[in-house]
């Protein structure tokens, strides 16, 4: 029998999968209503993974990792905006 841990890892897992799927098939979809439809669903799995991983937090059946410095957080926003400029 699964516990708690286990269900909300597996359910998070799940998620997590479904939302890199969306991301794929979004990019590829020429049908502008599909498209919607699509966002919508990734969006809803969005917030249900948000609401899932602050549960997993909450009992403590999920660490993060340490957090960015902020100077860590500045330089990786940098490099982001540079290679959207330069594409």
């Amino acid at each position: 029998m699964f516990q708690d841990k286990e269900m909300v890892n597996d359910y998070l897992a799940g998620l997590n999968a479904s939302l890199t799927g969306y991301a794929n098939i979004i990019a590829q979809t020429n049908n502008s209503e599909l498209r919607q439809t699509l966002i919508q669903l990734r969006n809803q799995d969005e917030s249900r993974q948000r609401t899932l991983y602050s549960y997993a937090l909450q009992k403590g059946h999920y660490k993060p990792a340490a957090q960015a410095s902020e100077e860590v957080v500045q330089q990786l926003k940098t490099q982001l905006i540079n290679e959207m400029q330069n594409n």
